[in-house]
């Protein structure tokens, strides 16, 4: 890539992120009464439902003081930042640490999950404003929040998920993938090598061949039935590229090039060649996926692609590397981006058309979209010598 084609990529997602992404968020998702932060806008930023999720909550947190922190000390990011921390302290923690999953406007619970996610993202808010603000207390509460997530995810009994006779043991490929995200992000200045061994190896149970399961049994054989046979291509990526920034920082060129082959074979086995974009899922052995949506494509597959197809092409010059890149920022272009009111569509189905039209849901906020157009951002401006 000539440094003229990279210049233009470089201008065209700083446009993306800091004139048409970013202010629609600023603009239509603060909550002037409640504080926090409204995640369920239309196509045009109308608030269609009042109900907070915390995931969302708690994303927007991290990107605006991530942008606080790594671009410019903008007073209306950390107002945003600001905002949606007070109001996670002050209605989302359960006494026995946990976090609620959605909440009403003003903070009243509504659901509570049996998994370790809202936590995590939590967890990543408050180290980053905490980073941010310059704050210790934030980051050591990030802190002993990853560890009690480290201790959730070993037991699903301690949050809630019975353990059931007939069930396989198992894991997703989720929970990996997220707590070396969490070590990456929280523990930066703590000694945590066994614990970065300790993800590399359970994320590389789930890797057979060319495929990357979402699911494995805790030994990493391949389990029984659809399942077993399941893979997620944005969740493959999206850890090839986690794999990375954490294998360069400890040098560990075996991670590094498993990273890189994970990002190759699922755009490979999960680019649709006749319609274009990720499939949600796909099955393993060629059986129809049991997932309703398993066609579908989604934006943060896409976005997680963008990046890593990026990552890996800056650091290799491989021209399939390239390739799949361009694919993937043609896709995006043509079929997410929304050059009305800005931000991004969420969700097409297998031709490409809009299915949901709005920008915000329970599990679309800012965060997927911000984040990748970021890190292209960065990755352009000192190519190839980002450090991690």
């Amino acid at each position: 890539m000539t440094q003229e084609k990279r210049e233009s990529l470089r201008i065209r997602y700083e446009h993306e992120l800091f004139e048409r992404v970013l202010p629609f968020w600023l603009r239509h998702s603060p909550d002037p009464i409640n504080g926090g932060h409204f995640n369920n806008l239309d196509h045009n930023g109308t608030i269609y439902d009042t109900t907070k999720h915390i995931w969302m909550q708690a994303r927007l947190v991290w990107m605006f003081s991530k942008l606080y922190r790594v671009v410019e000390p903008r007073e209306d990011w950390l107002n945003a930042a600001q905002s949606g921390m007070d109001f996670l302290k002050n209605h989302t923690i359960r006494p026995d640490g946990r976090v609620f999953f959605s909440v009403t406007s003003d903070g009243h619970p509504i659901y509570q999950q049996r998994k370790i996610f809202t936590e995590c993202f939590y967890a990543l808010a408050l180290s980053e404003f905490g980073n941010a603000i310059d704050r210790a207390s934030y980051i050591k509460e990030a802190i002993l929040m990853v560890e009690k997530i480290w201790e959730w995810a070993d037991d699903g009994t301690l949050i809630g998920r019975p353990a059931l006779d007939g069930d396989q043991p198992s894991q997703p490929l989720a929970v990996p993938m997220m707590l070396l995200n969490l070590l990456d992000e929280v523990k930066t200045d703590i000694d945590c090598s066994s614990e970065i061994d300790e993800c590399f190896q359970r994320i590389k149970l789930h890797v057979h061949g060319r495929h990357t399961f979402e699911y494995v049994s805790t030994q990493g054989k391949q389990l029984q039935g659809p399942n077993g046979r399941l893979v997620n291509p944005g969740h493959v990526i999206e850890a090839g590229w986690f794999i990375q920034h954490m294998a360069h920082r400890t040098n560990n060129n075996t991670m590094i090039e498993m990273g890189r082959k994970m990002i190759r074979d699922a755009q490979s086995n999960g680019w649709d060649k006749t319609f274009g974009g990720l499939y949600y899922f796909y099955d393993a052995e060629g059986f129809s996926p049991v997932q309703l949506e398993w066609s579908m494509k989604l934006w943060w597959p896409h976005c997680e692609a963008l990046y890593a197809h990026l990552l890996n092409y800056a650091y290799t010059s491989n021209l399939d590397d390239f390739q799949s890149f361009h694919l993937t920022d043609d896709y995006i272009f043509r079929h997410f981006v929304d050059s009305k009111y800005g931000e991004w569509f969420g969700y097409c189905d297998q031709l490409g058309q809009i299915t949901h039209r709005f920008k915000g849901g329970p599990y679309k906020g800012c965060y997927h979209v911000p984040r990748s157009l970021l890190l292209c951002w960065q990755l352009l401006q000192d190519w190839p010598n980002q450090k991690f």
